[in-house]
């Protein structure tokens, strides 16, 4: 199956028809070297593409089509800090919060003082010197912010647990639902207690209503409101809002307007995990995606993995037009990695206009998944058997760190076979086989075959890690926050707005009054209004 060829994206369609030709079994059968030829490393990390339906003139054809979209001078401005956000006018230079002087990225000077300010902060927590109203340690930090102000941070906690200090108990809190801060908050001590309130505009609603709620909470236990300001910092690019919420000055810590809420990561947005994690662990994961970032801006388009990550992907969706992608992580400290990966790439890139105003040039595929071999048991069936073709990430640390390395052997085991499964499939002659040779009379066979055929040639990618670790971890997130915004830019979209997140928020607006009984409801929301309203009479 090929994807309408748009004409900006004909050259992709072009080599999907051509590709269609073989199986990715053949293009292993026909060269020895294929692993080699299409494996990629970089400070523990590797990229194996072998199993994607590629060839050497491909690979000539696609990094040919990038160049001629012009994305190397588009890797130049986005690392000069031209605005590469075009519609709103300011330049995507999250690479400059990991940076080094040397570097030699725009606002350097800018960058150095927040680290140096929020790093020390940080220390004091862990050190004691920063203490809570009645001078007890600050053990329990409660995380609140919504999209990327908590689905980084939390992720990178649940990876790196091996590196957090155990006595720093990290919760998070996103969602509007009560449940949600009421979770966060169930059983912690006040007295020990920071409450960091991160939002790039202040003016998010969720993270608001949690911060109203979290700090009535300290102000009830703490029985003064005064006291209850000496638990709560705030991490924004509107400083002035945070003050007016009631956060002290020397307690607000800041990131500019050109980091954008799924790229902030790196900022004070990870003030938490700085807090949490033990000494020197956030700045081996600045380090590592810094290495990701030079990488990217030097390599060649054919050696430079976020672009070939990038090319491989938009092949599948665009040139062979399969609609998903799966993210299988075989490890469970990475669960997240999905969740994150959905923000950061739908959110980026699931948008109908182009630069131009008009229609960009494609669509992105829906991104999902779950840890496997969870997943395994789960929907692995529709993705080895189903009528659609789901290309799989599969993503693997060669070392967990756990105690018990059998298991992760056989984890990794079943990792490699699945992606091997995916690719070489069972054809009815070798179900008819197996089952012959098991012993099964012709009428079972004919009966059961059938049900047992796995059509095979499905195509996957392979990334693994040396270890999970925050180097690495660093590496990884920056490979697909750049694979993202290459994509982006050879769509002819801009990857670092998100309009289409507001309308939904706007309709709420109007909405609240009607449940209140203050207001109308448009008739279209009417009804569901008024069964909410009798619901809350009788409840």
């Amino acid at each position: 199956m090929t994807a309408s060829p748009d004409p900006i994206l004909a050259p992709l369609a072009a080599e999907a028809k051509r590709l269609s030709a073989r199986s990715i079994a053949d293009l292993f059968a026909d060269d020895s070297a294929r692993f080699d030829e299409f494996t990629w490393s970089l400070d523990g990390l590797t990229l194996d593409l072998s199993k994607q339906r590629l060839d050497g003139a491909a690979l000539e054809s696609l990094a040919a089509f990038a160049a001629g979209r012009g994305l190397e001078d588009w890797r130049t401005r986005f690392f000069a800090g031209e605005d590469v956000n075009a519609t709103e006018g300011r330049p995507a230079l999250h690479m400059a919060l990991r940076a080094r002087p040397e570097d030699g990225l725009p606002f350097a000077d800018e960058v150095a003082a927040e680290r140096s300010r929020q790093a020390a902060f940080a220390q004091a927590v862990k050190s004691g010197d920063k203490r809570g109203s009645t001078g007890r340690r600050l053990r329990h930090i409660v995380h609140l912010g919504i999209g990327g102000s908590d689905l980084g941070p939390r992720l990178v906690h649940a990876a790196l647990k091996r590196f957090c200090d155990p006595q720093i108990d990290v919760r998070f809190a996103a969602n509007i639902d009560p449940a949600d801060i009421n979770d966060a908050l169930e059983g912690l001590d006040p007295e020990a207690t920071l409450v960091v309130v991160v939002s790039k505009s202040f003016s998010t609603e969720e993270t608001l209503q949690n911060a109203l709620a979290a700090r009535a909470w300290l102000a009830e236990h703490l029985q003064d409101a005064s006291a209850a300001g000496r638990h709560v910092v705030a991490i924004t690019a509107r400083p002035d809002r945070a003050q007016e919420f009631g956060v002290a000055e020397d307690a607000v810590f800041g990131f500019e307007d050109w980091v954008g809420g799924r790229y902030s990561l790196w900022s004070a947005v990870g003030l938490s995990l700085q807090i949490a994690l033990e000494d020197g662990a956030w700045e081996a994961m600045l380090d590592g995606a810094r290495a990701m970032d030079r990488h990217f801006a030097e390599a060649p388009l054919k050696e430079n993995l976020p672009v070939l990550k990038a090319l491989t992907d938009l092949l599948n969706a665009q040139g062979f037009g399969y609609a998903t992608r799966c993210v299988a992580p075989y490890a469970s400290r990475l669960g997240l990695l999905p969740a994150f990966l959905q923000q950061l790439e739908m959110e980026s890139l699931g948008k109908h206009a182009g630069l131009d105003g008009g229609l960009a040039a494609g669509s992105h595929p829906v991104v999902w998944g779950e840890p496997g071999t969870n997943a395994q048991h789960a929907f692995f069936q529709q993705i080895h058997q189903g009528h659609f073709i789901i290309p799989v990430d599969f993503i693997a640390p060669v070392e967990g760190g756990e105690a018990r390395p059998d298991m992760q052997t056989r984890l990794l085991a079943n990792c490699v076979a699945q992606s091997e499964a995916l690719m070489r499939g069972r054809s009815l002659e070798d179900v008819r086989a197996e089952m012959a040779a098991a012993g099964e009379d012709e009428a079972e066979i004919a009966r059961i075959a059938p049900h047992r055929v796995c059509p095979g040639d499905r195509p996957s990618t392979t990334i693994l890690l040396e270890r999970l670790d925050p180097a690495r971890l660093g590496l990884l997130l920056a490979l697909y926050e750049h694979k993202t915004a290459v994509e982006g830019a050879l769509r002819g979209i801009n990857t670092f707005d998100q309009f289409g997140v507001e309308l939904g928020k706007q309709l709420a607006g109007g909405t609240l009054p009607a449940l209140k009984g203050e207001g109308a409801a448009d008739p279209a929301s009417a009804g569901l209004v008024a069964a909410i309203r009798e619901a809350q009479k009788g409840a």
